[in-house]
């Protein structure tokens, strides 16, 4: 998934060089794929052709925290909650792009905080994260309006926030951007030794993404790349569609929403 082949843009000599620097001093690798929600190929002949059993799937609920004109997404900062079926809520701030090296090491050792690079044909991006678990009915009275949205993030969340977020805003000063219901399936397809994990977000108009993806340790990324691209390909799992993110959809739609 690092660099398709045929149609789909290829990676450059510096971007390859770029990528190989970042996955070194990274945490942790993932490939990702995002499938076209339409034509013979679309993501409904790709859940078929992988055995796929969406009974098998659990729900998620994924908000997002922006302002209305995103001026976090607009410096390079996520921040996002999710709740999730029959499992504790979680928190995450996210920063990307970034180059790991230049990160302050007092960060890299938070337990919380990792570094991955996320890879997908033609294109990657390098981010770190601060995570946070949660526990039960967290979320849901924060964005009932119950408790600040800051009680969702614990001290190491809002310290990475302050230092990155743009001045004068705080976190409880962010609107709520969601939610988008996300339908999750982590399986082992037929023929695949590794363990693949398809989200299929479902969004208010109507549209949907279907991403594959698969997590490795950044040494093995490439190979592992080259082997899931034939395994997909072998199963006419459309690799050269555009590739649609998940959050810039979501962010980008509720925006709208909100500007209305």
């Amino acid at each position: 998934m690092i660099d398709a082949q045929q149609d789909t843009p290829r990676l450059s000599d510096d971007q390859l060089q770029e990528i190989v620097g970042l996955l070194h001093d990274a945490d942790s690798a993932e490939l990702k794929l995002t499938v076209p929600d339409e034509g013979q190929k679309g993501w409904r002949s790709t859940v078929v052709a992988l055995g796929m059993d969406p009974m098998d799937a659990f729900l998620r609920q994924v908000f997002f925290f922006d302002t209305p004109a995103l001026d976090l997404d607009a410096a390079g900062v996520v921040v996002r909650a999710r709740r999730t079926q029959g499992k504790p809520d979680d928190s995450v701030v996210k920063l990307r792009p970034v180059i790991p090296a230049e990160l302050p090491d007092e960060v890299r050792a938070q337990k919380g905080f990792g570094v991955e690079v996320d890879a997908l044909p033609g294109g990657y991006v390098c981010s770190g994260s601060f995570k946070a678990k949660l526990g039960h009915e967290y979320v849901k009275p924060a964005i009932a309006g119950e408790k600040p949205f800051s009680s969702l993030f614990d001290a190491d969340q809002r310290a990475f926030y302050a230092d990155h977020a743009p001045e004068g805003i705080g976190l409880d000063d962010l609107s709520v951007l969601g939610p988008v219901l996300v339908l999750k399936l982590k399986f082992s397809p037929e023929g695949y030794e590794r363990r693949l994990v398809a989200e299929l977000w479902l969004y208010p108009d109507g549209s949907r993404i279907l991403e594959l993806s698969t997590k490795c340790t950044p040494g093995e990324a490439f190979q592992v790349a080259a082997e899931t691209r034939a395994y997909l390909a072998g199963l006419g799992v459309n690799l050269f569609g555009e590739q649609q993110t998940k959050t810039r959809t979501a962010l980008e739609y509720f925006a709208g929403q909100l500007a209305e």
